[in-house]
């Protein structure tokens, strides 16, 4: 099977439906074991993109939150939330057929403090200096959490079972 046309498939008949013109098929030993089309304008959940669907299908079908061993089709260049969440589920390869220099002539999807052409260079800002307007307000309490975390984990502070680079 063509993983890569069934992400534009997806898409195409999400758009025919009224929704949005993206896909992922998650594949794990050429097996499909997961895929969605955004649904963000059929559920007004701005989370709904169709990695994270795809990711929250495929974790659940899997019972873990990584995804190692898999191949991700996506059908455009991921945006920052769903690279994000491809980054922390560790999948073994990303695999996308669209990027942002192909698509933006059909379709722009900016926002108040997001656009994508200037969003990586905003995101990597110290908080203090982004177009989202952020404070830090600490409280006294606040590292508790943490500190119960490491103690309930025998002193480790890694999340168990995590992939982790070899850095």
């Amino acid at each position: 099977m063509d993983f890569a046309q069934r992400t534009v498939d997806i898409a195409r008949a999400n758009v025919r439906d009224g929704g949005r013109p993206f896909a992922t098929v998650i594949v794990r030993d050429g097996e499909i074991i997961a895929e969605s089309p955004n649904r963000v304008a059929q559920t007004h959940d701005p989370t709904a993109h169709a990695e994270i669907l795809a990711i929250r299908e495929a974790c659940a079908k899997l019972g873990t939150e990584h995804l190692v061993g898999t191949t991700v089709y996506a059908l455009a260049n991921p945006c920052p939330m769903c690279l994000g969440a491809l980054y922390y589920t560790s999948p073994d390869e990303v695999v996308f057929v669209t990027g942002r220099e192909e698509y933006e002539p059909y379709y722009v999807d900016d926002r108040k403090y997001f656009e994508l052409s200037t969003f990586y260079g905003e995101y990597a800002k110290p908080w203090q200096e982004r177009r989202l307007p952020m404070r830090h307000e600490p409280r006294p309490g606040g590292i508790a959490p943490y500190k119960e975390w490491r103690e309930r984990n025998g002193g480790d502070r890694h999340v168990p079972g995590a992939p982790r680079s070899d850095r």
